[in-house]
C-alpha cells in the first residue's frame, strides 16, 4: 500500500467529503427540477449490460431520500465533518481508497445481486411477479445508494476514534464506539429483514470497514499469539514480577525486549508500557521518522513528525 501511494498518492482528491457533498446537492436539485430524471441514474446492473454505462457513475449523485430540509443539512454537515476528520488523520491517499474501494464494492454488489436473481429466478421467473426482466432490475436498483458508503464510513470513525463523543439527540453524550455497535447491529438488522439486494449492498459496506479494519492491524488483537502473549503478561502481573520492570523502565529504549521485565512497547504520547497493559496494542508509525511507537490511543490522532522532533497530537498543535 505504501508503494502505491508513493506512485499514486499525488493524483488522491483532496476534500473528498466536500465533493460528495457537492454531488448530494446537485442530486437534490435534480430531485426538485426534473424528480423523473433520477430512474435514469440509478445503479441498473442490467440497463448497464445493455448500453447504459454511466449507471456506474451516476448513481452517486443520488441523495438520501427525505423530505425534511433540516434533517437533511445536519446529516451532510455530519458526514462531511467526519470525513474530513478521517482524511486529516489517515491522510488523502488513505481515505480516499476506503471511499473508492466502497463505491467499487457497491457496483460489484449490484451485478453479484443480478447474476444471483438471474440463476434463481431467471427470467420466466421474474415475470411471474408481472415485470420484465428490465423492469425488475430498475425497481431493486435503488437499493444500491451510497447511503450504505455513509453508514461504512462512521463505521471507519467510530473504529479510529472510539473515545469521541457525540450529542445524541444534541442533549445526551456518548461515545462514538457504542453508536458504532448500534450501526452495525442495525445493518446486520436490515440484512437478516429485507434481504434481496440489501443483503449484498450492505455486506459491500461491511467488507470495506472489514478489509480497513484488517489493514489497520485489527486481527493482532484476536490473533492466537496475540492473546497467548497478553495471558502471559496477565499471570506475570498476577505473580507480581512486572513491579521490577516498571521501576527499571527509565531510559529503556525502542531495542529492549520484554526479557528481564523490561517492556518491550512504549507510547510516545503518554508513556504506557506494554508491562502496565498487557491487553493494549502499540504500533509504530510508519510515517513518522526515527521509528516512534504508540499505543492504539493515540496511534491515529498524533502528527506525524521527523527524526528529532518532539511527539505530540493534533490538539496541541492547533495551540
Amino acid at each position: 500500500m505504501q508503494d502505491m501511494e508513493r506512485k499514486f498518492g499525488r493524483y488522491a482528491l483532496r476534500d473528498l467529503s466536500l465533493k460528495l457533498v457537492v454531488l448530494y446537492l446537485i442530486g437534490y436539485v435534480l430531485q426538485t427540477i426534473l424528480p423523473q430524471s433520477l430512474s435514469m441514474l440509478t445503479l441498473d446492473p442490467w440497463a448497464v449490460i445493455h448500453g447504459q454505462v454511466w449507471r456506474l457513475v451516476s448513481w452517486l449523485l443520488i441523495p438520501p431520500m427525505t423530505d425534511n430540509l433540516f434533517f437533511v443539512a445536519i446529516m451532510l454537515f455530519f458526514y462531511y465533518s467526519i470525513g474530513t476528520s478521517l482524511e486529516r488523520v489517515w491522510g488523502t491517499w488513505k481515505y480516499n481508497v476506503f471511499i473508492f474501494t466502497g463505491i467499487l464494492l457497491t457496483i460489484l454488489s449490484a451485478f453479484l445481486w443480478m447474476g444471483f436473481t438471474l440463476l434463481t429466478l431467471g427470467t420466466a421467473g421474474i415475470e411471474t411477479y408481472g415485470l420484465t426482466t428490465a423492469a425488475y432490475m430498475r425497481a431493486y436498483s435503488g437499493a444500491f445508494s451510497t447511503y450504505y458508503i455513509n453508514m461504512s464510513i462512521f463505521l471507519a470513525y467510530a473504529l479510529t476514534f472510539p473515545e469521541a463523543q457525540v450529542l445524541l439527540m444534541f442533549i445526551i453524550p456518548i461515545k462514538v464506539k457504542y453508536l458504532g455497535i448500534l450501526d452495525a447491529a442495525f445493518l446486520i438488522y436490515e440484512m437478516i429483514r429485507y434481504g434481496g439486494p440489501s443483503r449484498f449492498v450492505i455486506a459491500a459496506s461491511l467488507l470495506n470497514v472489514l478489509i480497513l479494519w484488517l489493514r489497520s492491524g485489527g486481527w493482532m488483537q484476536v490473533s492466537p499469539a496475540q492473546i497467548r502473549r497478553r495471558n502471559n503478561f496477565r499471570r506475570a502481573v498476577e505473580r507480581g514480577t512486572s513491579e521490577a520492570g516498571r521501576k527499571t523502565w527509565a531510559g529503556a529504549g525502542r531495542g529492549q525486549t520484554q526479557a528481564g521485565n523490561m517492556p518491550m512497547h512504549k507510547c510516545a504520547i503518554c508513556g504506557r508500557t506494554s508491562l502496565l497493559y498487557p491487553d493494549m496494542e502499540f504500533r509504530y508509525c510508519s510515517r513518522c521518522e526515527g521509528g516512534v511507537e504508540y499505543c492504539s490511543d493515540h496511534l491515529f490522532t498524533h502528527v506525524h513528525i521527523r527524526a528529532g522532533e518532539r511527539p505530540h497530537l493534533y490538539e496541541e498543535e492547533q495551540h
